[in-house]
């Protein structure tokens, strides 16, 4: 068995503005993003920690590490699939975000789940 089917963490992203939060005029803008993590490998794992790159219109990048996500470590089966949500503020109307997390196996093989870039943006900016 190759390595891709054991293991194998599918990300998935959707972002929302919420204008409620958000103060354009002061260069706030705020950002849900709700992520969907699926295993989609043969072996069970847990996601220990995440590494966030996020960067805005303006050129300016955020690294944003840490233990878990919104304070669980969870454990994936396969075919499980894990959902969240939490937010980013950037100064820029539009930005994006990408990363991966840190993911171990139930045979103790750690390995990299990859987040595809995903687009922030206030309403109306982007085509």
């Amino acid at each position: 068995m190759s390595p891709q089917e054991k293991y194998r963490i599918e990300v998935q992203a959707v972002a929302e503005y919420l204008p409620a939060q958000s103060d354009p005029a002061g260069e706030r803008h705020v950002f849900a993003y709700h992520i969907t993590i699926t295993n989609h490998g043969t072996l069970a794992a847990r996601l220990i920690s995440r590494h966030w790159l996020i960067e805005d219109g303006a050129g300016k990048t955020q690294e944003v590490r840490g233990e878990g996500v919104v304070g669980e470590q969870p454990l994936l089966a396969p075919g499980e699939s894990y959902r969240y949500s939490s937010g980013a503020s950037l100064s820029a109307e539009v930005g994006t975000m990408r990363g991966s997390y840190q993911m171990v196996a139930e045979d103790g093989m750690r390995f990299e789940a990859n987040i595809p870039p995903f687009v922030l943006a206030m309403p109306r900016v982007l085509h």
